[in-house]
């Protein structure tokens, strides 16, 4: 007992009912913030690229399933398009399988691109649809060759030797780009409550199956959607400017202006090139953004700072 004869655990008693009202306060905060931007996406659909350290790491990857499901029962309609690269490395390893790898891209025999499928189709895949299923939702997994989603053509690269200067045409096997999208499977499953989740792999016109960057076809499906939003998922923070500052938000012109300046570099050229290509197809606008962020896809669309860099029209 205290001098007021009231016992003294009734200070604690009291503490904690403060801090949980604080606590109760902010998640209503954050509700009230979040409520107009649900409105705004609601009925629209999100591309997410998923890969990277979000998709190694097992807590990440639990979370990212709980918020993509979340953008689902929220009325929105998100995409998901996955890599796999250290996967593939792993298996191709085990299998002692020699890869190489020409301008960051994977050269695929016809040995080795059956093992590609194999573990982005079956292993990756069938994992991330089974931790959107244990978050609640329904995921469904394909790949570009299921329902003729995405045909693809032999991708080709030219590098001119430093010595003689001659152009060289580079062969890459079965490594292709999107050449038509046809979104009818997405279409039909956008009435449903099926997340999909796409393995990046294509069909040639001799049935021929290709490995693909997931960018890329991240990019060509949110163009063939309609999609309000590309979102990128990274391990950077975003776009960084030439002190190594995040960029907030730049405009496809401006993009343009810091790849033609050397500000970009490595493999942040091609992602944003396929975001400016997505756009110049009728994304609305597209997002990189940092995958190592827990929340970052729901940073990104339910609060106004954001998170990563948006690219935007104007």
């Amino acid at each position: 007992m205290d001098e007021t004869g009231k016992p003294e655990h009734d200070h604690r008693h009291s503490d904690h009912k403060s801090k949980r009202r604080a606590e109760w306060l902010a998640q209503a905060g954050i509700l009230t913030e979040a409520l107009p931007f649900m409105r705004r996406y609601a009925g629209e659909t999100l591309v997410i690229k998923y890969g990277g350290h979000a998709m190694g790491d097992a807590e990440l990857a639990k979370l990212f399933a709980r918020d993509v499901v979340l953008l689902k029962q929220c009325g929105i309609n998100p995409i998901l398009v996955h890599g796999g690269g250290p996967q593939i490395g792993a298996m191709l390893e085990k299998m002692k399988i020699k890869s190489e790898f020409v301008d960051g891209l994977r050269v695929t025999d016809a040995e080795s691109v059956g093992i590609v499928e194999m573990v982005l189709c079956g292993q990756i895949n069938k994992s991330i649809t089974a931790s959107l299923v244990e978050a609640g939702g329904r995921g469904i997994g394909i790949s570009g060759k299921d329902g003729g989603l995405v045909r693809a053509r032999k991708l080709t690269r030219k590098k001119r030797d430093p010595d003689s200067n001659i152009e060289q045409v580079l062969d890459l096997g079965f490594v292709g780009e999107p050449e038509k999208v046809d979104p009818t499977i997405l279409d039909d499953l956008r009435s449903t409550d099926l997340i999909p989740v796409i393995a990046p792999i294509g069909l040639g016109a001799d049935g021929e199956t290709y490995n693909i960057n997931a960018d890329t076809v991240a990019g060509a499906i949110a163009a063939a959607v309609g999609a309000r939003r590309l979102l990128m998922l990274t391990d950077v923070t975003g776009v960084l400017d030439k002190n190594g500052q995040l960029i907030a938000d730049i405009t496809l012109a401006e993009a343009d202006a810091l790849m033609q300046d050397g500000t970009l570099t490595g493999g942040m050229i091609p992602k944003v090139e396929t975001c400016m290509n997505a756009m110049n197809q009728g994304v609305e606008a597209a997002v990189i953004l940092d995958g190592r962020v827990p929340h970052a896809i729901l940073l990104e669309m339910f609060t106004a700072h954001g998170s990563g860099t948006m690219i935007h029209r104007s």
